[in-house]
């Protein structure tokens, strides 16, 4: 027995007892470039890595607002995550504007994770190419998720989505137990080197690459980037400045956006 004969379509059970095609869309999402989540009892702080699909082009957004309570961060097909986010600004709205209050993080996410089971259910149709760190803070106090293709979703202290991610995952969790009471700054910090990890030995973060998200108790939800990132790659403290030297048009290409343009 092959697999392709059990992967033509998503209502399709192999008798392992497995579904192919939310498998496919699983490794779309470890395609697209890293990001990173870290909680602790006051604040949320997303971090993601920035890919440039040529020497030509603009690095592509990864961190996205959803509402001044809530962000999210993309790895996979942009144009999935378009369709996703605009899905979520919609139901932001309509909380705003029947029941005046912000939507809770945990019911968005459930929609979410109903909004993509759908499609590994019914024939036609295809799973969601894209996975989503949701960073938010209600009533209920800050959390992080991880929306999956498969349609579930959890809830994390610390995670890591995209290529090479187990690499930013190992640091997170040898230092996770520090990060409930640490302030904004440290979250930062260990997320920038968390996501260093996930970088190909010549490369390194620069304002460029690097985007950084924040939301928490008294702070709305706002992304840092370009030069205003550079104050938080010195708090790395190790030799990494952030400034690089101009990379040549051939390292360049190596990081440019992976088959179906798996990059947020």
């Amino acid at each position: 027995m092959f697999r392709n004969q059990y992967d033509s379509d998503i209502t399709i059970w192999s008798p392992q007892g497995r579904i192919h095609q939310v498998e496919y869309a699983m490794e779309a999402v470890k395609q697209g470039s890293a990001c990173v989540g870290l909680r602790s009892n006051s604040h949320v702080v997303l971090l993601a890595l920035k890919r440039s699909p040529g020497e030509l082009a603009s690095y592509q957004k990864k961190l996205l607002r959803i509402d001044d309570h809530m962000g999210i961060a993309i790895a996979g097909l942009m144009s999935d995550a378009r369709v996703l986010s605009t899905y979520m600004r919609s139901e932001a709205m309509k909380s705003k504007l029947m029941f005046d209050r912000p939507l809770p993080t945990y019911r968005i996410v459930a929609a979410i994770g109903d909004k993509a089971q759908v499609n590994t259910q019914r024939y036609g149709r295809r799973p969601y190419g894209v996975g989503l760190l949701v960073a938010g803070y209600d009533d209920a106090g800050p959390h992080l998720f991880e929306c999956a293709p498969s349609g579930n979703f959890f809830d994390y202290y610390a995670v890591s989505i995209g290529a090479r991610s187990q690499s930013a995952k190992t640091y997170l969790e040898k230092h996770f137990d520090t990060f409930a009471e640490a302030s904004v700054e440290e979250l930062i910090t260990h997320g920038l080197r968390a996501l260093r990890d996930t970088l190909q030995t010549d490369k390194e973060l620069d304002i460029n690459n690097c985007s950084i998200g924040i939301v928490g108790k008294g702070t709305k939800y706002h992304t840092i980037d370009g030069d205003a990132v550079q104050k938080y790659l010195d708090l790395l403290g190790d030799g990494n400045t952030g400034r690089t030297a101009p990379a040549p048009a051939a390292a360049g290409a190596d990081d440019g956006a992976a088959p179906m343009d798996t990059d947020a």
